[in-house]
């Protein structure tokens, strides 16, 4: 029997590659508006700053209201390992608790 291989990207994983993929979105039609001549370019050769902060600053917005369902997914999973790891964490001390007593118990 064959088995097919099926890998998903964490949902952090997404959320972060969505977010890179906006800002190259963001930073491409900026750059066409600076070359084109309708958003100011900047002094000198601060042209490259200028188009990158001028996209991190519109990208904000733009990932809170439509990245809204991945960051939530990416949220969910992240308190879910962070659960998972509290758990882990209480049973190893209840074990090394018993382990502790038990030892004492012995020598006493």
């Amino acid at each position: 029997m064959s088995r097919k291989l099926s890998w998903k990207p964490s949902p952090m994983l997404r959320y972060t590659l969505l977010r890179l993929a906006l800002f190259v979105g963001s930073f491409a039609v900026i750059w066409g508006l600076v070359y084109l001549r309708v958003v100011p370019a900047g002094l000198g050769k601060s042209n490259l700053l200028w188009v990158m902060l001028l996209a991190l600053v519109i990208t904000a917005p733009l990932s809170y209201v439509l990245l809204r369902g991945a960051r939530n997914e990416a949220a969910a999973h992240i308190s879910q390992r962070v659960e998972n790891t509290r758990r882990n964490l209480a049973a190893n001390r209840s074990q090394e608790d018993a382990a502790d007593d038990a030892t004492r118990a012995a020598q006493g």
